[in-house]
């Protein structure tokens, strides 16, 4: 299933950066602006992979269909635009496991569900993605994952067939949106949903604990 790879595509927050700490500070600083106390780390992190719908449902207790939520939501937009590249970083790993993909004459890009308004400027700041192939957000095609279409986007700017790629994601969604695309689909357990043991049930074709687990699925020889 692995040996025509040819290309990696890859989610964004959960599973090639830990963007948590700024997103959980983006919505935390909300609450402190009025009056409330601040919320630990802890309780936010679980719910990053969620964006502006999990985060402030953690900060307010608030619903997409609740009154004033549209409001609370660009702010927190307007929040995380002014920190979000103060904390975040790469999951160990990473690095290497890109590095090794390169060295191996893999294509690899980026598909998130991350509007471009932020998916594009993080990605340029961060010298991970200089090597990315592709950056398709969000908002980039008219469906967002678990719709194909994203994936399907980034094979075509890649100048890849869908069936020479695989797609690694911490959701039920990347799984969902990997196989409608007809790509081979490998689950990453160390994301923000890696503790929720429903992951083994998303149907994924496989699942790593660790970046550098991929190596090993690819046929590579392993951790340099």
């Amino acid at each position: 299933m692995f040996s025509r790879v040819r290309a990696v595509l890859f989610d964004l927050d959960g599973t090639l950066i830990d963007s948590a700490p700024d997103l959980a500070a983006a919505a935390d600083r909300m609450r402190v602006e009025r009056g409330l106390p601040s919320l630990p780390f802890e309780r936010y992190r679980p719910m990053a992979g969620a964006g502006a719908r999990g985060l402030l449902g953690v900060a307010f207790g608030i619903t997409p269909h609740d009154p004033g939520y549209e409001e609370l939501r660009e702010e927190f937009f307007v929040n995380y635009e002014s920190c979000m590249t103060q904390r975040t970083f790469a999951f160990e790993g990473v690095p290497e496991l890109i590095s090794q993909l390169l060295d191996r004459g893999l294509a690899w890009g980026v598909v998130t569900n991350k509007s471009m308004r932020f998916a594009g400027p993080l990605t340029r700041a961060m010298k991970l993605f200089e090597t990315a192939s592709a950056v398709v957000g969000g908002d980039s095609t008219p469906h967002s994952k678990p719709h194909p279409a994203p994936l399907l986007e980034a094979a075509r700017v890649m100048g890849m067939d869908p069936g020479h790629c695989i797609y690694v994601g911490d959701d039920e969604r990347d799984v969902v949106a990997g196989k409608a695309a007809g790509m081979p689909t490998v689950a990453a357990t160390y994301g923000y949903l890696g503790g929720n043991a429903d992951c083994m049930m998303w149907g994924a074709h496989a699942h790593v604990s660790d970046p550098l687990d991929l190596l090993r699925l690819l046929n590579f020889s392993g951790r340099t």
